[in-house]
């Protein structure tokens, strides 16, 4: 047992002096995060007594565009206050624009998907596409979704005018560089062996990329597109602020009239449509799953 002794302490001693070191280095990091989080708070004019400050508002604004139901008036007709018709007087029209601005959003995460797929398989590093087309790749995507959705759509509409058409190319530029991202990701993180075993046999790039490559990541591709059309809608709802269709300009409408109830009813389809699309989303997952198992 003495021979053992010096070397369980020296690794004892080992053990202690790595412990010490990241606790250091831990401290370090967090004293460097809230130094930074401090001159933010700074920089921004935002401070605790701001926020405090600010709070009751908050509370004031939401409280009155909540509606005023009665729940003896509830299932009344849209004639009669304090019923959910009353609330949702307008719903037929507030309809037609989600629907403009859902079909805004799935053209546009169309568009910008089947952009994305084709430049992701070179932006993926595993997959061996020459080097200046891979960092030409990725360059285009980061500057693609760098910008904002909202900043394309103000110079596509003075390119083409105030319209759907604005909205729905500025939010397929931008889907295009995020999902041009992520999908490239999905496909770095695939089983190799079935790229090896194709390209080994003589398939070409393409096809080891339609074959090999693309089967094992469309479940996650799946994913992130439906996610996107998720956030495509919210996006197509935002840019309507500007002029490009859709239920913003309804949205934008209301909010600058101070039409508090018609603001918690616009909003409100919109986290229904949200939810629609996660519920459809997970369905389709659960069905790409189960045939490419």
């Amino acid at each position: 047992m003495t021979p053992i002794s010096p070397a369980i302490h020296a690794q004892e001693a080992a053990f202690r002096d790595l412990r010490r070191q990241r606790r250091r280095a831990t401290l370090i990091g967090a004293a460097v995060l809230a130094v930074c989080l401090v001159a933010a708070a700074w920089v921004s004019e935002s401070s605790p007594a701001t926020l405090i400050a600010g709070l009751p508002r908050i509370g004031e604004y939401l409280g009155r565009i909540l509606p005023s139901l009665e729940w003896r008036n509830l299932f009344a007709g849209a004639e009669t206050e304090g019923s959910i018709a009353f609330w949702f007087y307008r719903l037929d029209a507030w309809l037609l624009l989600l629907l403009e601005t859902a079909q805004m959003a799935a053209l546009a995460t169309l568009m910008g998907a089947a952009a994305a797929l084709v430049l992701a398989f070179p932006a993926a590093r595993n997959l061996g596409a020459p080097r200046w087309v891979f960092v030409l790749t990725r360059r285009v995507l980061e500057a693609t979704r760098t910008v904002p959705e909202i900043v394309f759509a103000l110079i596509f509409i003075w390119a083409f005018g105030v319209g759907a058409l604005a909205g729905i190319l500025a939010i397929a530029l931008h889907t295009t560089g995020a999902l041009g991202k992520l999908f490239a990701d999905a496909m770095e993180n695939v089983e190799m062996r079935p790229w090896d075993g194709t390209r080994a046999s003589g398939g070409t790039w393409a096809e080891a990329c339609r074959f090999a490559v693309l089967p094992a990541a469309a479940p996650d591709l799946l994913s992130y597109a439906m996610l996107r059309f998720e956030i495509n809608l919210r996006s197509a709802s935002v840019i309507g602020f500007v002029g490009a269709g859709g239920i913003g300009e309804e949205l934008y409408k209301v909010i600058s009239f101070n039409y508090y109830e018609e603001i918690s009813a616009i909003i409100l389809l919109i986290i229904f449509a949200v939810m629609i699309i996660d519920l459809t989303s997970e369905r389709l997952r659960r069905r790409v799953i189960e045939a490419v198992a």
